[in-house]
């Protein structure tokens, strides 16, 4: 059983030296992202157990402001600006994020400094408790059933395959969420949720579908960046990113390093619906296949390739190329209409929540 991430383990010093600082590690007060700090920092203290770790939760813009609409925070970086000036200013030394929620790019000085192994990154379909016995796969749902997601990118990929299914909003953490489906008198049918953050809560049990590019009927590729942990630190500090080093995941790091590329490339923000899904294959390559759906699921450009992938800076061409294959397939034009109308709606906008 792993210690309160809120508190400091206290490792009696066997030198005579000055005890050293702790490390101030920072994350988002949701449960969910308490969850995920404490499991960093529990590592870190197993690799470090002389170092002292305190986890320090705060509120970002979109945790406190519930109604306004994402582009009026500027779309990027809406669950991360307050850490990271936080951050910057050295009242945190680090800041553990899901990955997928990361801006592809960072403030000056700072640095995505490590990326943990990662979670089963698939989205997953939960039903409602009363339909439990009806349903199990979005392919079993009636015309007009409703679907509870706030991802443009799951909304676009489950249309293109299900254009019979409805969409509501569903916002809120998982637990806020699974309760608003199984309420009474609930509209919805069945959720679509990420099952990193399912599993991160044992709550795994109500998945009754993983959707991956091979499921019948499920074609879905997840967000970029999805069950990852990146923990974002300042470029110059090189204590925390030595103490870091033993927790990256190699083969984690370089197939999120080519994902992230691909959005990068594209310049697509976090809520923009780019679908991705990398696998490492038994000669030792990686397979990263990518997609672009617009928004009423009609159109779609794909892109897949297969290469051998050894530094972050392949990673990172890697994920140019791929981008470049999809941009040759139209997905430029599919993302500048998304972006035009979303500019011409902003002041209309509903709340919404990263991909």
């Amino acid at each position: 059983m792993s210690t309160s991430a809120t508190q400091p383990v206290i490792t009696p010093s066997t030198s005579h030296t000055q005890k050293a600082a702790t490390i101030k590690v920072g994350t988002r007060k949701s449960a969910l992202a308490l969850k995920q700090a404490d499991y960093v920092v529990t590592e870190l203290r197993r690799l470090h157990p002389t170092v002292d770790f305190e986890v320090v939760g705060m509120h970002s813009t979109a945790d406190k402001d519930k109604v306004t609409a994402l582009y009026k925070f500027g779309g990027k970086g809406l669950w991360t600006n307050e850490l990271e000036a936080e951050l910057t200013h050295g009242d945190l030394d680090m800041i553990v994020h899901s990955l997928k929620d990361m801006p592809t790019s960072l403030p000056e000085g700072l640095v995505l400094a490590c990326i943990t192994p990662r979670e089963d990154p698939r989205d997953v379909v939960v039903v409602k408790k009363g339909l439990e016995g009806r349903y199990k796969k979005l392919a079993d749902l009636p015309a007009g059933a409703v679907v509870g997601t706030s991802s443009v990118r799951r909304m676009a990929q489950i249309r293109r395959r299900y254009p019979h299914l409805e969409f509501k909003d569903m916002r809120g953490n998982i637990d806020t969420r699974v309760k608003k489906l199984d309420a009474e008198d609930s509209e919805f049918s069945v959720l679509i949720l990420a099952a990193a953050g399912l599993h991160r809560m044992n709550q795994h049990g109500r998945i009754s579908q993983y959707l991956e590019s091979s499921t019948e009927g499920g074609g879905m590729l997840y967000a970029v960046g999805q069950g990852g942990l990146g923990i974002e630190a300042r470029a110059d500090d090189e204590k925390t990113l030595n103490l870091l080093k033993r927790l990256e995941d190699t083969n984690t790091m370089l197939a999120a390093e080519a994902e992230r590329s691909v959005m990068r490339t594209l310049e697509g923000g976090c809520s923009i619906p780019i679908g991705v899904e990398t696998k490492w294959l038994d000669d030792g390559k990686l397979r990263l296949t990518a997609t672009v759906v617009n928004v009423e699921g009609t159109e779609a450009a794909d892109a897949e390739k297969i290469e051998e992938i050894k530094t972050r800076e392949d990673a990172v061409e890697f994920g140019k190329r791929v981008a470049q294959q999809l941009t040759d397939s139209g997905a430029q034009k599919i993302l500048d209409v998304i972006n035009a109308d979303r500019e011409a709606n902003k002041d209309k906008a509903q709340p919404f929540i990263p991909a």
